[in-house]
């Protein structure tokens, strides 16, 4: 036996999506001794309450409540320490973690990367990483639903959701039951058009054998993350010039790279009228209106967001930014001799759209 033996399964999902349910149905299965770890970002860890008092067979579970931080930034290390120590208890054979709702599996995995790499005997590896879906969810608010622009917290929800779905090896398309056959396959048809590669079950309030979870092939992070279609439009068409990508699901995708600022409200009209042909869009952009902050573009099905983010190194005082080129010269290789650093790059995937069309939009808000 290898001594990696106990895998590490990560259940992730937007709140509400089912992932303490699907926990539940798991631990009473009772087929192993389990470790649990839970992660709630509330000061009273409401998930793990519920299932201890789930009528559950304690004995059989060692778990670790979690509180008041997100395992994916600061509670990280702390997350990194108890599986240590869990993978020292040799009756252990899995250790499951149930991830807060606004986690991001990316984050996640990444710390398992470094702490495999680091930790020569140690017993665990990363099975899954597992995004429980709310198929009804994603029939309203991603298929359906147009986000007005009061409902912008409904727009980062799901582009939350989208980037827990994009970076899986699992996905388990939960609530099944509340929708018609027909309304199902058009949100698994959906889904597919975001992640192509995952495995995908489906179930009803987390009925899902153990067994089903823990078979399959092992995460590897790299594959996982080439997953994304987003990702798959960055490798694969970022010197294409005329012709976009084309995949087996005649899914097209393109990336838009322009050094001139985009006009504030000529870009948000474009959004007012987003070409329904286009599936998921993310990027960095820039307005005229502010040369100093990077602005995080995000659109999933019918909802887009624009967040502000961090400053871009141009925009740095010329004290910082003369220092930051004599340590870093090779930060000066795209360098614009106006705009600095200063970059809109942008990822369009979609379906039955002309890209030509689509740069014509763009270019009639630079």
């Amino acid at each position: 036996m290898s001594k990696r033996e106990v895998p590490i399964i990560v259940i992730t999902g937007y709140l509400g999506s089912g992932k303490t349910t699907l926990m539940q149905r798991i631990l009473h299965q009772e087929k192993r001794k389990i470790a649990l770890i839970v992660n709630d970002m509330g000061k009273i860890n409401i998930d793990a309450s519920i299932l201890q008092k789930n009528g559950n067979q304690v004995r059989q579970i060692e778990m670790v409540e979690m509180q008041n931080g997100c395992i994916c930034c600061t509670l990280r290390d702390e997350f990194m320490v108890e599986v240590e120590r869990l993978s020292k208890d040799t009756s252990i054979e899995a250790i499951f973690v149930e991830a807060s709702g606004i986690s991001e599996p990316s984050s996640i995995a990444g710390a398992f990367v470094n702490y495999e790499a680091m930790t020569e005997n140690s017993r665990v590896y990363l099975k899954k990483v597992v995004s429980v879906v709310d198929v009804d969810r994603i029939y309203r608010e991603f298929l359906h639903d147009l986000t007005k622009e009061e409902d912008k917290e409904d727009g980062d929800v799901i582009n939350l959701i989208m980037d827990q779905i994009e970076f899986c090896n699992l996905m388990i398309l939960n609530k099944t039951d509340l929708l018609a056959k027909e309304q199902l396959a058009e949100v698994t048809k959906g889904l597919r058009e975001i992640q192509q590669e995952a495995q995908m079950i489906t179930c009803v309030q987390g009925d899902v054998d153990l067994d089903v979870i823990l078979e399959g092939e092992d995460f590897d992070f790299e594959q996982v993350e080439a997953f994304s279609s987003v990702q798959k439009a960055l490798n694969n068409c970022e010197h294409e010039d005329e012709k976009a990508c084309v995949d087996e699901y005649g899914i097209t995708s393109f990336v838009f790279e322009e050094k001139r600022p985009f006009k504030r409200e000529a870009f948000q009209n474009l959004l007012e009228n987003y070409p329904e042909t286009l599936i998921r869009s993310k990027g960095y952009i820039w307005f005229a209106d502010d040369w100093k902050h990077i602005q995080l573009f995000e659109q999933a099905g019918r909802n887009a967001t624009i967040t502000e983010l961090s400053e871009w190194v141009s925009a740095w005082p010329k004290k910082e930014l003369d220092s930051v080129i004599k340590d870093f010269p090779d930060i000066t290789d795209d360098w614009d001799e106006t705009y600095g650093d200063r970059c809109n790059q942008l990822v369009f995937i979609g379906k039955n759209y002309q890209k030509k069309e689509i740069q014509k939009l763009l270019y009639q808000c630079i």
